[in-house]
């Protein structure tokens, strides 16, 4: 049978309410009654409900994830990064993949609400999910989810303007970008606004070419080369899509970099042990997940200043590699 805190109050020699004061560390307690309780506990294999215990500290340190998929090697290392400042922090995570599909998202918000998580971290992409109106602490990572909720990003316009400056300066004469749609409230536009400056400031026609939230990615990428046989500069608006660029090229024979160039963004450490050659840039991901965390963990202790910045930008970094 399960041992109960009766037990352990038994075996330790002190009352239920002590061993509950020891769990919940509530008031004060010598060294001599915490050792006793914490050894009963051990001779007895009790494990704390920490349902119970939550409804005295009125936390469950639970944070929720919610993110489009886990496979994006962005989101698998910013996810990886937050997860451990979690930890550091005294919190465990719930980690819910979206799949892009808002039903899903929208059911995972609730999940996570009924499940009493202390807050959540999102970089889902859908927009008007009722669910996100609650009064529950909420940190968005690049998407605009509602005025309220704090965003954090790397510069997207800085970026930008790096990737589609250096095309310029390496005299490429027809530049196309590749990104999500612009439907998505996300500071990633910036990307493409930056993008279309510099084209302008050079007198050079501009392009974007869009990839659907639940589209392939190798259909639009088809097409650019079919639509754009003298393309010569690609900047792409993450990595995976460099990388899809890089390969249906070298499939039809087009040599990177000396007939096509192409930047990625993003910049992770796992494209950049496999895939060193691709020039990218390179967001700091370990800091947006610090910020991100450290935020959400404000809100929940009441900390977080009611007149705080609602947008919290990281610069970033071209790592040029034999792409370009």
């Amino acid at each position: 049978m399960k041992p109960k805190i009766k037990d352990v109050a038994k075996l330790a020699g002190v009352s239920p309410t002590t061993v509950s004061r020891v769990l919940n560390n509530r008031g004060y307690l010598s060294q001599e009654v915490r050792k006793k309780v914490a050894e009963a506990m051990k001779e007895l294999n009790y494990v704390p409900n920490d349902l119970a215990r939550s409804l005295f500290t009125q936390r469950t340190n639970l944070i929720g994830f919610i993110f489009p998929t886990t496979s994006n090697p962005f989101y698998g290392e910013l996810i990886f990064h937050m997860e451990n400042a979690c930890f550091e922090r005294g919190y465990k995570v719930l980690l819910c993949n979206s799949s892009n599909q808002p039903e899903k998202e929208e059911q995972y918000v609730e999940m996570l609400l009924r499940n009493q998580v202390d807050g959540i971290i999102s970089g889902a992409h859908n927009l008007g999910i009722k669910a996100y109106q609650h009064s529950l602490p909420i940190i968005a990572i690049d998407r605009y989810l509602s005025e309220t909720i704090p965003v954090v990003s790397s510069d997207n316009y800085q970026g930008g303007r790096l990737a589609s400056e250096l095309l310029v300066q390496k005299k490429c004469k027809r530049i196309i970008h590749i990104n999500g749609s612009r439907e998505m409230a996300s500071p990633a536009n910036k990307r493409r606004d930056a993008y279309e400056d510099v084209m302008k400031e050079n007198g050079m026609e501009y392009k974007t070419y869009e990839i659907p939230v639940m589209g392939p990615a190798e259909k639009i990428i088809n097409s650019l080369f079919d639509e754009e046989p003298d393309v010569d500069g690609i900047f792409a608006s993450d990595d995976y899509l460099a990388s899809r660029v890089i390969a249906e090229a070298r499939r039809r024979n087009k040599s990177v970099p000396e007939q096509l160039k192409v930047v990625g963004y993003d910049g992770t450490s796992f494209v950049r042990d496999i895939f060193p050659e691709l020039t990218t840039i390179q967001q700091p991901i370990v800091s947006i997940a610090d910020k991100a965390v450290a935020l959400l963990i404000e809100e929940i202790e009441g900390t977080l200043k009611k007149e705080t910045e609602k947008e919290y930008v990281f610069p970033v970094q071209l790592i040029e590699g034999a792409s370009t």
